[in-house]
């Protein structure tokens, strides 16, 4: 008799690496799910979607079968805002569960992509055509009716006009230096976000936060996907040596550089980075006998 078959687990960035190897089959909100497992080593993906899945079901069996568009957005709204009672985390905007949708889903308060993935599927499981907006500044959520588009902010469920939309990208086009003639017309800025697009700004998002707090390990695991979502992102892999080498990791770190480097040589940055791997290397030879 053979011995039996023994069959691996993936790892958790194995598992996200799946999730985005083809841009065909990309689940944005699978692969949202998929990173929080890097902070919540017990989480069950499938369990967190099939959570989804049965919160849609709640709604679907409400709506009658000649639903209108409009009214299935009307009762979406109501169910999802006032019934689920979901909202921006507004006293604790910068909490990294905010980022996780499995969090989100338990308390109810999230940032504004994890609430547009969550209300955008929702939206998709009842026949209405929904697709995320990466808006400058502030994810959002766009709808295609009969009548026309509609654009929510799904921090707190207000529909916005065309005046509210330019009045928010002010600050943006200001910093720009895209006032005038030459701006960028706001359809633009209104196009359907690509689900990679989509998992990249998540991760940013994260990004930000542990840089901020200093939380080497934790941006270490972000930037490990992020390397995985965007391997052409050369600043990326950069970023990444510099976590690694907080950390200790010299080795990481300089294969890191070194690919940074060989496809970006004309860098800003270069001269001073070629300095930094000079550096590592001396530190990984460490003192020379006399």
């Amino acid at each position: 008799m053979g011995s039996p078959l023994h069959f691996e687990a993936p790892t958790a960035l194995e598992y996200f690496a799946t999730l985005v190897a083809d841009d065909a089959s990309l689940s944005v909100l699978e692969a949202a799910v998929a990173v929080a497992q890097a902070d919540l080593p017990g989480l069950d993906p499938q369990g967190v979607l099939a959570e989804v899945d049965a919160l849609a079901e709640r709604l679907r069996r409400r709506l009658p079968a000649d639903a209108a568009p409009v009214q299935k957005l009307r009762l979406l709204n109501r169910y999802f805002f006032h019934e689920l009672g979901f909202a921006g985390n507004v006293n604790n905007y910068y909490d990294r569960r905010n980022s996780y949708v499995s969090e989100v889903l338990r308390t109810r308060r999230g940032i504004p992509i994890t609430l547009a993935l969550l209300f955008t599927e929702l939206a998709q499981q009842i026949g209405l055509k929904a697709c995320g907006v990466s808006f400058p500044g502030h994810f959002l959520v766009k709808l295609h009716l009969p009548g026309g588009e509609v654009v929510i902010d799904p921090f707190d469920g207000r529909s916005l006009s065309r005046e509210a939309l330019e009045e928010r990208l002010l600050p943006y086009r200001r910093r720009r230096g895209r006032l005038g003639d030459e701006e960028v017309p706001l359809g633009l800025y209104l196009q359907q976000a690509e689900p990679r697009a989509v998992v990249a700004r998540l991760l940013r998002n994260l990004k930000e936060i542990h840089r901020g707090a200093r939380d080497w390990q934790r941006l270490a695991a972000v930037l490990d996907r992020l390397v995985v979502l965007l391997p052409e992102d050369w600043e990326e892999r950069r970023d990444r040596a510099l976590v690694h080498a907080e950390l200790g990791r010299l080795d990481a770190a300089a294969a890191d550089l070194l690919a940074y480097l060989q496809h970006r040589p004309d860098a800003q940055d270069a001269p001073g980075l070629r300095s930094l791997l000079e550096g590592w290397s001396r530190r990984a030879a460490g003192p020379r006998s006399r």
